[in-house]
């Protein structure tokens, strides 16, 4: 199986700008827009990013405030949150160079088993593996059984060529999504179909396997889209604290407006001073 991958692997790779870099710093960035967060939608922002903050260095010499304005459109403000405190936690204490451990990396705020794994693949080109929603369902469909986290994560560990971790993890990815994608998998021109247990016939074993995203609840309406036109309209100027609810589509919803802003302060993802709502946290 491995060698059928990776000679499909060679032949289709995509082209994605951060796989033209060993770069950890750069490699970490990638890896956290890129969480939930379409392919296409990462692109221009990973690259205007690196021109903006090309060192962990540059962005925790910056204001919260001013990557809260860059994340925009990206969704997931927290992600943000969390990078901007991995950046001064990497300036304070790794003397502005990325760690290259996994127990390192793991202890940078926001960063878990996955992305520190992927940071190690693909900034160090260490010889584990990862388990994303990709992988996962990879993995339950070529073994025909739901697998859960522990064991998903032996398997992914133990089928990584030596010395190829990064071609290998990086083809996972692609072979995945374009592959053996998640609806309609094309398994009559699959190059490993005679390594896969499933094969397109009866349950998917990748439903509720590890990794394997579960459907989101619906945006529309939700709480996540009324904190999100907040975070918008507060990246082009300061707003009221009056004016929250009918920025955030709650009119006549006070109370839930008022618990949103309290969350979102309590997160530092904004502040209030004299009535005002600003990006950020006042106390950074």
């Amino acid at each position: 199986m491995t060698g059928a991958l990776l000679a499909w692997v060679k032949r289709s790779l995509r082209d994605l700008p951060w796989r033209n870099t060993r770069d950890p710093w750069a490699i970490l960035i990638s890896e956290v827009m890129l969480q939930q967060t379409q392919v296409n939608r990462v692109e221009p922002k990973y690259l205007e990013f690196l021109k903006r903050w090309p060192t962990p260095q540059c962005l925790a010499n910056d204001d919260l405030a001013e990557l809260l304005k860059f994340w925009v459109g990206l969704g997931f403000p927290r992600r943000a949150r969390n990078l901007h405190a991995a950046a001064r936690q990497i300036s304070g204490c790794h003397q502005g160079t990325m760690p290259d451990s996994l127990e390192d990396l793991l202890r940078l705020p926001g960063v878990g088993p996955y992305t520190a794994r992927a940071v190690m693949i693909f900034a160090f080109e260490a010889d584990i593996g990862v388990v994303d929603t990709n992988v996962g369902r990879l993995l339950a469909r070529w073994s025909g059984d739901s697998l859960r986290p522990q064991l998903a994560q032996q398997i992914a560990d133990g089928i990584v060529p030596k010395g190829d971790s990064w071609l290998w993890t990086q083809g996972m990815f692609d072979f995945g999504s374009t592959i053996c994608t998640k609806r309609k998998p094309k398994c009559q021109i699959c190059p490993v179909k005679n390594f896969c247990a499933w094969q397109g016939i009866g349950s998917d074993p990748a439903f509720q396997s590890a990794g394997v995203t579960r459907k989101q609840s619906r945006f529309e309406g939700s709480d996540r889209q009324a904190r999100g036109l907040l975070l918008r309209a507060l990246a082009s100027s300061s707003l009221a604290l009056q004016d929250a609810p009918s920025v955030m589509g709650l009119q006549g919803e006070s109370a839930r407006a008022e618990k949103l802003v309290r969350d979102l302060q309590r997160e530092g993802l904004l502040n209030l001073k004299n009535d005002l709502l600003l990006l950020g946290n006042s106390l950074e």
